[in-house]
């Protein structure tokens, strides 16, 4: 076997050419949470509960569409992708049943990605569960063999589920996380992750239903590991590697005392009962639970609110007929009552809770459980599993390990799991903005400072002023990746999930075509990336479905880079200055030092049988059409895109010391460090987007060497690059490109030049 395409080395990717890259990658797609038939974006209600009977046969899109977004997508810069996919897609129709019609899509578009030179990993997705509580992720059957009924969740406040509730248009926003706090998730993560604890009269088929649910979920993934490894030309060449299961939550394992809401729980939003409060409103009684609102300040008590369910309850009756899906049930867990009342945490005759510490302390052992045990025990057992399913049939694959979000990261440092071919990948949202949907340029707050105790005061974490807002997002996923190198031991770390909420201010900019707050919102968390001194990152993300009406079509959310009802970014902000060819190359050979050019170029403004790759290569009109209403669709923008689209140093001879893009001044800033120089056959390369760097306006300042900048599609999609040929040891390098601020109006504070106060602030990107 030849050298791997992608490799890691420490705590770097390498190419097989051995230059250091930089995974600039995106989350395609949000279209896979879903099905394509019956089509079931989260508002629809209709054939909702046939969840034995759907196919995702078309997801993340089709095949005929898959080059125009790949195309836009390369375009734009990525070279990256975290391919989504659900446990419920693959297994939805019954336990061991797959789905090898939606197999079959899923290699041909990962073969279509392969022709864009796409680095993927597989990514097994969840949000809270499943989609019927609430979210994505597992089939309906898994939850009928919880003993759960999904047709009472909504009585019983057991999860909030769009498809179900009354006002779908008006469904409160990111109410939908909530469901990691309700009865539902508690009880699906609780016996997912330790069944075998706390719950040991949950047996099915002769396993307890912890070994069932993880079983299955294993034998899933491994099977799609087995048939993309059978196609022969994906595996390794296109698919480097897969993730852990998306954004684990422990559930009620470690709850202290469920008669309270524990202080480490940061969101509430809507109703908000204690655990104790689900399990009685689960069971069919009433509750008076209290309720919150999440303001500007954070969370706060708003009233109470009376959760009356009229006696149903979240369990299967006892009269079910377990042959359904073909298990047998052992007769020690009974159907129609309570899993915990089974168990002596609480009586059904009176009502009274009696081990309100049931879940804070290991049964075996005694032992109190945090998080940090969590993530140390039951996570990392499964983990094990994962990596050894995988690899057994994809040996080189890479594993990203994504611990629970915003938690200490396992302790594996120097032991049998210190995995050389591991990449950390922790998530993180800046949680103000993602929740009140608005940006605020005047303070934000330091949640991982907060969550790590590095305050005496949550005063103190407070960040006042846009620069210290855009300097406190980096140092947050500094010290997030500087704590996965304690833990975890050299190894790469990549963000996989980053973004930001596109429907701010009341869709204000749907409306005006006004993405200011966006764009200023998306700068800054790239400069936290670029800042940080990550690996790479995956944002959060492209939705081929995406209107303004209903955003991702999924629960409310709307942070999607790409939308049917706003216009995909020029190639150029500005018409070429001569009638060059498209594919001219500029080119600077002088070798002093420090060398200076201002690039000549063209763009094309005529399809000709010279650019017609180019042209098709390069999507300028919407692939569909939507149905939004006029108010929010007659304005459309280019939904800051001129803040994503941005500079990366792709393949890096050396190592990448420090990259970073001032949007404002449009100037890219580049250190690198090599023992060796560059060759002719592979230099330095440099995604540099057209948008702000037509090479007719482009200037280029680097200590040494020379340096070209074309458009071509060397290794798959067309891009402009710069490639470098520069010698060993430090070399810099900056481009300047077209300066403006369409949708990045300053306003007084921030007058001062932003390269100049983030030097004062002594920021070492800028």
């Amino acid at each position: 076997m030849g050298p791997l395409r992608l490799r890691i080395e420490g705590r770097t990717f390498r190419d097989s050419a051995n230059r250091e890259v930089t995974l600039r990658g995106i989350n395609v797609a949000g279209d896979a949470k879903y099905p394509t038939n019956p089509e079931l974006p989260s508002h629809i209600p209709e054939k909702f509960f046939e969840g034995d009977e759907v196919s995702f046969v078309g997801r993340p899109f089709s095949i005929d569409e898959a080059h125009t977004h790949f195309s836009r997508l390369k375009r734009w810069g990525y070279n990256a992708m975290r391919y989504i996919w659900t446990w419920e897609a693959l297994e939805h129709a019954g336990p061991g049943k797959y789905d090898e019609e939606w197999i079959q899509h899923t290699i041909e578009v990962l073969r279509l990605a392969k022709d864009y030179g796409f680095y993927v990993w597989i990514d097994p997705h969840q949000d809270v569960w499943s989609r019927f509580t609430g979210g994505s992720g597992a089939p309906m059957w898994t939850l009928y063999a919880m003993g759960l009924n999904p047709r009472s969740f909504a009585a019983t406040e057991g999860a909030m589920v769009h498809n179900t509730s009354n006002n779908p248009a008006n469904y409160p926003k990111m109410i939908w996380s909530t469901n990691y706090t309700r009865m539902a998730c508690q009880i699906t993560f609780t016996l997912f992750w330790g069944g075998r604890d706390f719950a040991p009269k949950a047996i099915i088929d002769g396993k307890n239903i912890q070994d069932y649910l993880q079983d299955h979920l294993l034998a899933a993934c491994q099977h799609l590991a087995q048939r993309i490894h059978e196609a022969g030309d994906i595996e390794n060449d296109v698919v480097i590697g897969w993730e852990s299961l998306n954004e684990p939550n422990r559930g009620l394992i470690g709850h202290p005392d469920l008669s309270v809401i524990p202080g480490e729980q940061q969101l509430q939003k809507g109703t908000s009962p204690t655990a104790w409060q689900a399990i009685l409103t689960g069971s069919g009684r009433s509750c008076e639970v209290e309720t919150w609102e999440f303001g500007g300040m954070g969370p706060y008590k708003s009233g109470s609110q009376l959760v009356d369910p009229k006696g149903e309850t979240v369990w299967l009756p006892a009269d079910y007929d377990d042959s359904r899906y073909g298990w047998r049930r052992d007769p020690g867990w009974k159907l129609g009552e309570c899993l915990w009342a089974q168990h002596g945490i609480w009586d059904p005759s009176d009502d009274q809770l009696l081990k309100k510490e049931y879940f804070a302390r290991h049964p075996g052992t005694g032992k109190k459980i945090d998080y940090e045990f969590f993530t140390n025990t039951y996570f990392m057992d499964y983990y094990r599993k994962q990596r050894k399913a995988i690899t057994s049939i994809h040996e080189h694959a890479i594993m990203f390990c994504q611990p629970p979000v915003l938690e200490i990261p396992p302790s594996l440092k120097g032991t049998k799991d210190d995995d050389p071919n591991m990449v950390y990948s922790p998530h993180y949202y800046d949680g103000v903005t993602l929740m009140t949907k608005k940006w605020n340029r005047y303070w934000n707050v330091d949640v991982f400072g907060l969550l790590r105790g590095r305050y005496l005061s949550p005063a103190f974490a407070i960040k006042v002023g846009e620069t210290a807002i855009r300097n406190c997002f980096r140092d947050q996923l500094s010290a997030i990746r500087k704590e996965g190198v304690d833990y975890m031991g050299n190894h790469p770390v990549v963000f996989t999930e980053i973004g930001i909420p596109y429907d701010m201010d009341d869709k204000y900019a749907y409306k005006t075509g006004d993405y200011t707050s966006q764009a200023l919102a998306m700068d800054a968390n790239h400069f936290a990336l670029e800042g940080c001194g990550a690996n790479g990152y995956g944002l959060w993300v492209y939705m081929s479905k995406n209107t303004h009406e209903w955003g991702d079509q999924w629960n409310g959310e709307d942070l999607s880079i790409f939308s049917l009802d706003d216009r995909p970014l020029p190639l150029s902000p500005t018409a070429p200055r001569d009638g060059g060819s498209a594919n001219a190359s500029t080119v600077s050979v002088d070798e002093s030092s420090p060398s200076y050019s201002q690039s000549q170029s063209a763009d094309q403004s005529l399809i000709s049988p010279k650019n017609l790759k180019k042209a098709l290569s390069t999507p300028s009109i919407l692939s569909q059409t939507s149905k939004t209403p006029a108010d929010l669709g007659n304005t459309p923008g280019y939904r800051a895109a001129e803040a994503y689209v941005r500079p990366c140093p792709f393949a890096t001879v050396g190592n990448n010391v420090s990259y970073g893009f001032d949007l404002r001044n449009c100037t890219f800033t580049f250190s690198l460090e090599s023992k060796a120089a560059a060759t002719e056959e592979a230099p330095t390369e440099i995604f540099l987007p057209e948008f702000h760097f037509p090479r007719d306006r482009t200037e280029v300042v680097v200590s040494g060497g020379k340096w070209s900048i074309s458009v071509d599609d060397a290794g798959g999609g067309m891009i402009q690059r710069l490639r470098w040929w520069h010698g060993e040891g430090r070399s810099n390098m900056t481009v300047t490109g077209v300066k403006r601020r369409q949708g990045m109006a300053l306003g007084k504070e921030e007058e001062e030049g932003y390269l100049d106060r983030c030097q004062q602030s002594r920021c070492s990107v800028m």
